[in-house]
């Protein structure tokens, strides 16, 4: 330390010397100056000149500054803890005071120690007591990387005020989670505390680190999505040599030739080695980063895990801005002061001259961690056997009972109220839902879950430069989607686009790679083939061809070749819909079925369309060198006249190994050939086109569920209606005649016969028309129906499979709305006669019309 301290004491005078001589050279120009300005006047045209060459000149606007400070921090709602001490905090804060006069009295030459820097309301705060153990109700925050990602990438770095110096103000974790803002300290401080709520022995650490790491630079660092893990290759096992294996033919090259050979390929090896040297030389020199003036006094905080709990092996390192960890001997931190957590404050005693690398983390050591209370529960070094057997002794074990009771003291609870995140804040992780960091050759964005309509949730590009102006690939992640795609891989250089999904596809696709989403071009697709019934695993499309790969079916079949021709051009709407690829030929091959004999289990059979043959090649005899064949003519079952043909011989050509008497008859070919004929008409598939991107979404997202959401608005909607008609029900149905009548007189006999006749009239009238509306409704969808019945009768022989599908589903529905359209009506019936004298008797007993109507009772 007083090295650095005379260090930057004579850089601090250096610069004033320097400044003093820039002051006398100052001076001495400006006079000259003047002299001129009086001498040449500015003109016009020279005032042009230089406010265009001012124009020119671009002004490098400086960083919005952080808006997270003590004056924007509305103190006003915060809890009494934050804004006073208790006796017990203000007992320790004397304790620490105490500890520090001591501390600087003995080490003169240390920095003063980080106790208790000032809170958000201005309050003195013990570190220690600023740290709140939490465990979140989160499974993804229960382990310590998952807690590190999550705060660097909820929280936005501030750096710090002054970079040689620790901060004045040290803020609550509720705070920092509320602005989602901090520097090194905050952000140590929230990860320590989630830490230790997890299990973990973890602690923060006042220190110093390199320029990089204290001010987040990773443009010097490779990205870890781009390294690619080693794959451990399996040396494949020597086969030992025959004893009566046959020898290899005599090599009759020329020695001297292959020397002159081997020589020539080992000085281009040579030279392109240079080259490579050489290249990698002139990047290092531009990636090298200048030296650092500060080396050694940039202060940070970061996260000390020791081994023990949550069965950690070694000490580690993390870094709360980049969520990594390192090793305790790595380069990057160059000395730690302090370090503490919710219990106890340490101060490191041992010599940094060797960065952290020669620092033992024993803090039950006194010699090396010098600690604040004495009530820590890190245990003492092992002690020597006569040392033991001093301290074994009753009354001095009581002693030393009796002094630690006198001199310890109690950490106080934390101030600090419970740490609790929201799950809208968790999910959507980083500030405003987006994040990019920027890395050595690489780009890599985050975003929250729903905020893209595609489901993108991360973004990686690659580069070429250092620059980064030439883009080499993307790499993009995916969640929720309902085609389950997760990874998206371009690569620019080729143009090569790679889909990786996830088990649960509609098609069960695992890998689709692709140049262009445009039918009739190029891609492979790879398929979970034990999630496919047909059991596809592999199929690669071209602008002429298909091919298909096949595992574990039923049928043995195992590839499938597909051939098109040139579409025949047609003046339609939707001509790849409606003018399909003609199909030329279909190749098929089939493993071999042990319970079928080879001469009956077709190895291969294709399907020329346009010739109209079929070729089928039987598997061999394994004690045969030759196989069967067989051939069929393909003829249409009826000619021009519309007689139908009778099969015969010469349609039928095959070349059998051994012929068999069944074989040779005309009815087992002829039963071969429909046979082929109906699987001809399976073997034609046609590839799906991509869908539009849709979310999954849990259904106990009420947020973002639509169906739920439809659902809900449903029920109101009903509620809504049902309170309608119950307050309808109390509407008064005498309203609309009785305010025919004079307003002023006094309602008659007379004139109350005639409000129930016009009443029941209107009421019997309205009934009809019920009737008459649902009975024209029901002979109308009875008339459409009748119509496509007889629309089916006379096109019955030219309909496609899709169209009586389409036809049976209609009839379907029609009969249910028919059916449904003949009950309302036979219950309308039914109901009409007591509706009516439900009305008519309740206007009787009217207590507006009671007295008129006694007569007639």
């Amino acid at each position: 330390m007083e090295v650095l301290k005379e260090k930057v004491e004579e850089e601090e005078e250096a610069e004033r010397e320097e400044a003093a001589v820039r002051a006398e050279r100052g001076e001495k120009v400006v006079r000259p100056m003047e002299v001129r300005r009086e001498e040449a006047p500015m003109t016009q045209e020279m005032l042009r000149d230089l406010e265009k060459k001012l124009s020119d000149i671009e002004m490098a606007i400086p960083e919005k500054l952080s808006t997270f400070t003590k004056d924007t921090i509305d103190t006003s709602k915060l809890p009494l803890s934050y804004q006073s001490n208790t006796l017990k905090e203000e007992h320790l804060l004397q304790v620490a005071d105490s500890f520090s006069r001591q501390y600087s009295h003995l080490c003169p030459d240390r920095v003063p120690l980080f106790l208790h820097p000032l809170n958000e309301c201005e309050v003195p705060k013990f570190v220690s007591t600023t740290i709140r153990p939490t465990l979140m109700p989160y499974p993804e925050l229960y382990n310590w990387d998952s807690c590190a990602q999550f705060v660097s990438d909820f929280l936005s770095m501030v750096p710090l005020p002054d970079p040689l110096k620790p901060p004045s103000h040290l803020y609550s974790p509720t705070t920092v989670l509320e602005y989602q803002e901090g520097n090194c300290f905050d952000f140590s401080t929230l990860l320590c505390s989630m830490l230790l709520g997890a299990g973990y022995d973890a602690y923060c650490v006042n220190g110093y680190g390199s320029q990089d790491m204290c001010q987040m630079d990773l443009t010097r660092d490779v990205c870890p999505l781009t390294v690619k893990h080693q794959e451990v290759v399996q040396e494949e096992e020597k086969v030992p040599p025959k004893k009566y294996a046959i020898k290899p033919p005599r090599d009759l090259t020329s020695r001297f030739q292959q020397e002159q050979e081997t020589k020539k390929q080992e000085e281009i090896k040579a030279e392109e080695e240079r080259q490579l040297r050489e290249e990698e030389e002139r990047l290092l020199d531009v990636e090298k980063a200048k030296t650092d003036p500060l080396h050694g006094l940039r202060v940070h905080s970061w996260v000390l895990v020791l081994s023990g709990k949550r069965e950690v092996p070694e000490s580690f390192f993390i870094d709360p801005f980049t969520a990594r960890s390192y090793s305790t001997q790595d380069d990057h931190f160059l000395g730690i002061e302090s370090l503490w957590n919710h219990k106890n404050y340490w101060v490191n005693m041992q010599d940094c001259w060797n960065c952290c690398k020669d620092l033992v983390f024993d803090l039950g050591d006194p010699v090396r961690w010098e600690y604040l209370l004495l009530g820590t529960e890190k245990s003492h070094l092992s002690l020597t056997e006569e040392e033991e057997d001093g301290l074994n002794d009753d009354d001095d074990v009581e002693n030393l009972g009796k002094e630690d009771e006198d001199k310890s003291f109690d950490m106080p609870p934390s101030w600090v109220e419970q740490i609790e995140i929201s799950p809208e804040a968790f999910e959507t992780r980083c500030p405003n839902g987006k994040k990019v960091i920027q890395y050595k050759r690489a780009k890599l964005e985050k975003w929250a879950p729903y905020l893209n309509s595609n489901g993108l949730v991360c973004r990686l590009t690659t580069y070429e430069d250092l620059e980064c102006t030439k883009t080499l690939e993307i790499k993009e992640w995916f969640q929720n989607r309902e085609d389950m795609l997760e990874l998206k891989h371009i690569d620019k250089s080729t143009g090569l686009n790679v889909d990786y999904f996830k088990p649960g596809h509609p098609q069960a696709l695992r890998v689709h790679s692709y140049k262009s989403m445009q039918p009739e071009t190029d891609r492979i697709m790879e398929f979970y083939d034990r999630a496919r019934v047909d059991g596809l695993v592999k199929r690669e499309e071209t602008s002429k061809t298909m091919t298909e790969y096949y595992r574990g079916r039923s049928d043995f079949l195992s590839y499938r070749h597909v051939s098109f021709g040139d579409r025949v051009k047609k003046l339609s709407l939707n001509s790849a819909e409606s003018n399909p690829r003609p199909i030329v030929k279909i190749t098929e091959r089939f493993a071999r079925n042990p319970e079928q004999p080879a001469d009956e289990d077709v190895a291969e059979r294709v399907f020329l369309i346009s010739e109209e043959r079929i070729q089928l090649r039987y598997h061999c005899r394994d004690d045969h060198i030759t196989a069967s064949k067989r051939e069929f003519l393909r003829r249409s079952e009826v000619d021009h006249k519309g007689n139908k043909i009778v099969m015969t011989p010469d349609m039928c050509i095959s070349f059998e190994v051994e012929p068999m008497e069944h074989t040779k008859k005309l009815l087992y070919q002829y039963e071969a050939m429909m046979k082929l004929k109906n699987e001809e008409k399976l073997s034609r598939h046609q590839a799906w086109e991509e869908e539009e991107h849709r979310l999954t979404i849990s259904i106990y997202d009420t947020k973002r569920n639509e169906k739920s959401k439809e659902y809900r608005e449903a029920m109101e909607r009903v509620m809504h209606e049902e309170h309608l008609r119950q307050g309808g029900g109390q509407l008064d149905y005498l309203a609309p005649f009785l305010a025919q009548l004079p307003p002023s007189e006094k309602m008659t006999r007379w004139q109350a016969m005639r409000v129930k006749d016009e009443c029941l009239s209107d009421f019997k009238q309205r009934l009809i028309d019920k009737a008459n509306l649902i009975q024209a409704r029901f002979e109308k969808e009875t008339q459409e129906l009748q119509k496509k019945q007889q629309w089916y009768q006379e096109n019955q022989v030219t309909l496609t499979v899709k169209d009586e599908d389409l036809y049976l589903s209609y009839c379907s529905q029609a009969m249910f709305r028919i059916r449904i359209l003949e009950q309302r009506l036979n219950r309308h019936k039914e109901l009409a006669p007591l509706k009516y004298l439900a009305l008519e008797e309740k206007l009787y007993k009217d207590p507006r019309l009671v007295e008129f109507m006694k007569v007639f009772v």
